[in-house]
């Protein structure tokens, strides 16, 4: 609320599913700080969030990151509400559209949490071994374990995984946040030239 005036919430599925887009889900506040707190970003790293909604990474970014960081989101609406409040903060942006028609090259992160398919995740990971000009980090949150997508690619390395299913905010303390875990991997990248 602080950060963008509204609250980040989401109550309606994505009208995109033709397009094998799935529908938003915020990311809790505990998860962005355990996922992207850690990974060093400094002020040249820029951010892409894939599927970004109504932008709950960005905002996440614009109070705790040093780092430039973009959502993207297929879905106007929401796009549409992102950059009505990231308008206020010059390290944060929003592009409507789909991330198969960005130009991945200036990206040192992304971040994706379960937004599209499998056929589309396979796409956009060609598109990031094309595109990119140095090592990049991608974090992935998924409850379809789409893990398998990057068996056989080259250039890349598990980082560290695991799952969120609970927020354990003190010992003894266990607030169920998924329904089932939420599998995670953080990989690098390393173009193959």
């Amino acid at each position: 609320m602080a950060i963008c005036g509204r609250s980040l919430a989401l109550d309606r599925p994505t009208r995109f599913s033709a397009q094998r887009a799935h529908d938003t889900t915020p990311t809790p506040y505990f998860v962005l700080e355990e996922l992207l707190g850690g990974l060093d970003l400094t002020e040249s790293d820029h951010l892409l969030d894939v599927g970004c909604g109504q932008g709950r990474v960005l905002a996440y970014a614009a109070r705790c990151l040093p780092c430039r960081a973009t959502g993207v989101e297929l879905d106007p609406e929401l796009a549409s509400v992102a950059s009505a409040w990231a308008a206020r903060h010059e390290r944060v942006s929003v592009v409507c559209g789909s991330v198969l028609d960005l130009s991945l090259a200036p990206y040192t992160h992304f971040y994706l949490f379960n937004p599209f398919d499998t056929p589309v995740l396979e796409a956009f990971l060609a598109k990031v071994e094309r595109e990119a000009r140095g090592p990049v980090t991608l974090v992935h949150m998924s409850d379809n374990g789409e893990s398998y997508s990057y068996l056989g690619r080259a250039g890349w390395s598990v980082l560290r995984e695991g799952s969120f299913q609970d927020f354990r905010p003190a010992p003894g303390v266990c607030v169920p946040v998924y329904e089932w875990p939420q599998h995670f991997s953080v990989r690098r990248f390393e173009p193959v030239r």
